[in-house]
């Protein structure tokens, strides 16, 4: 199934928000939680589609929560700040740890276009003919996108026990393939609970038809969010003067986190343009550290 796209809208305050009615709403029947789900699904669609939103870096943000959920899912007690730090501030000859490696995989799983190629790449232990067969299962990858998820979770869960990050990266990647999305948009972790991924059939098609409703509103929320202080970046990046300023400012709109030494400028002129784009308002500082700093959108 594939949601036909909208036009961009042209106007940044007519940018949709969710229905009220999506949000509010307390289903009691599969049939009411699965019209939910779809509508809410369908306008994170026409949202994703606007022309002003940073795709890359909302799916960037969405990967962080998801890698926050699955640390969660396993019992460690990482959060946001650590899991930042674990990836942003990794030196080249280090190895992240499992935390960090969660989010590693879901930063690459979000990065470059669906593909099994960018799967694999996402999760190197997998080869890319399981992967496939998992995408694929036994519908052949046919089937209303949630069941389609529900279907390839269910499957990986089955067959390879405790991993959830690659169940929930390629349960997102067959939701994403059948909603005819060009990127994986982290989801399904976003809302499913731990108990969750023990559920099969009906029961945890319920469960990601649940799940998705919570996430793809805050999906929408955030996206709203970014494309505002996007747009603010975007206005003050002609008062900076410093070279290679105009390749900083892509970077800070493609990334969650940033740290200086990750700028295209020697290290001294990439704290002080990160200093003076909190002093515009345009970025913030991420850590509250007077060192090791990162910024972000």
């Amino acid at each position: 199934m594939t949601f036909a796209r909208h036009d961009p809208i042209d106007d940044l305050d007519t940018l949709p928000r969710m229905p009220a009615w999506v949000t509010s709403a307390r289903p009691e029947t599969f049939e009411d939680v699965a019209f939910l789900s779809g509508a809410a699904l369908n306008h994170l669609h026409v949202v994703l589609g606007h022309k002003d939103v940073p795709q890359a870096l909302l799916r960037d943000r969405l990967a962080l929560r998801a890698a926050e959920a699955c640390v969660a899912f396993s019992g460690r007690p990482e959060r946001e700040g650590e899991l930042r730090d674990a990836v942003h501030l990794l030196r080249s000859v280090d190895l992240p740890g499992p935390a960090g490696k969660t989010y590693h995989h879901w930063r690459r799983a979000v990065e470059r276009s669906l593909s099994l190629k960018a799967l694999h790449r996402a999760l190197p232990e997998y080869e890319p003919d399981q992967i496939a067969t998992w995408l694929d299962g036994s519908d052949g990858g046919q089937g209303a996108p949630v069941a389609r998820a529900a279907s390839v979770l269910e499957t990986i869960m089955t067959d390879v026990p405790r991993t959830e990050v690659p169940a929930l990266i390629l349960a997102d990647a067959a939701l994403a393939q059948a909603l005819g999305w060009d990127h994986l948009v982290p989801l399904l972790s976003l809302g499913l609970k731990r108990a969750d991924l023990r559920k099969q059939g009906e029961e945890l098609r319920l469960a990601c038809h649940r799940a998705v409703v919570p996430s793809a509103v805050e999906a929408v929320r955030l996206g709203a969010e970014l494309t505002r202080k996007a747009v603010r970046l975007k206005a003050v990046a002609p008062k900076l003067r410093a070279k290679g300023a105009g390749q900083a400012v892509d970077i800070f709109l493609t990334r969650d986190a940033v740290a200086a030494s990750a700028l295209p400028l020697p290290d001294r002129a990439a704290r002080r343009l990160c200093d003076r784009l909190v002093d515009l308002g345009a970025v913030r500082e991420l850590t509250g550290r007077d060192t090791f700093r990162l910024y972000g959108v």
